[in-house]
């Protein structure tokens, strides 16, 4: 078996609340759509980084697993997110990850479409010698964390409060009380409000990116 393993974190577009910042803005329907782009351009990026970990889906709500093997693809791993709060899904799935034997895992979200697969080698390559390793926003939050088997501490995901611009300062702060080794990989920009939409069409103009199904799907609103 592999000794890594990839978390990708993806809600049900038929889910309530998706994307509800995008959705104030240009409704609901165009903001679901908008989400599926990002997951499958994330997904067919996800899948291009080739051999060395395996990737898991965690999705929510639980009751939507059919939704997303219809939509994504039958031949892929599945596992229902659990907790009541994103801090107890987050932990939830490493630890199951860990009880599994993985001895790196690295969690994503899909509100960063256009990042690219050499992220995620970087991750698993800093946890290597590091302890933790997090990708940072520009929010103030990260898009990307990971752990050694040996070094996860669940509590750095209690008490946090998430979509604020303060996330990644608490857990960094976390993590040196408790000595680790934390590393980084590239600062990104996730996707949550329509300025975050139109700075990322804007800085893809001319990048293959401008290709991809988000930007296709926003051109066409």
């Amino acid at each position: 078996m592999t000794r890594r393993c990839l978390i990708l974190f993806v809600k049900s577009p038929e889910a309530e609340g998706v994307k509800s910042r995008l959705a104030a803005v240009i409704g609901e329907e165009k903001a679901r759509a908008l989400y599926r782009h990002f997951v499958v351009d994330l997904l067919a990026t996800l899948d291009r980084v080739g051999e060395g970990h395996r990737l898991t889906i965690f999705f929510h709500p639980p009751e939507h697993r059919s939704i997303l093997e219809t939509w994504l693809g039958h031949d892929r791993i599945y596992e229902p997110q659990q907790g009541n709060d994103l801090g107890e899904r987050m932990r939830d799935a490493f630890e199951r990850c860990f009880a599994e034997g993985f001895e790196t895992v690295v969690l994503v979200g899909c509100d960063i479409p256009d990042m690219p697969g050499e992220i995620v080698r970087a991750g698993f390559a800093e946890l290597e010698s590091a302890d933790a390793v997090i990708g940072p926003s520009r929010d103030g939050g990260y898009y990307l964390i990971g752990f050694r088997s040996g070094a996860f501490v669940p509590e750095i995901f209690r008490g946090m409060s998430w979509g604020t611009d303060g996330v990644l300062w608490s857990t960094r702060e976390r993590l040196d009380a408790r000595g680790l080794r934390l590393a980084f990989v590239p600062l990104w920009s996730d996707i949550d409000t329509y300025e975050d939409l139109a700075a990322l069409i804007e800085r893809h103009r001319n990048t293959p990116f401008a290709g991809s199904g988000t930007v296709r799907c926003f051109l066409s609103m």
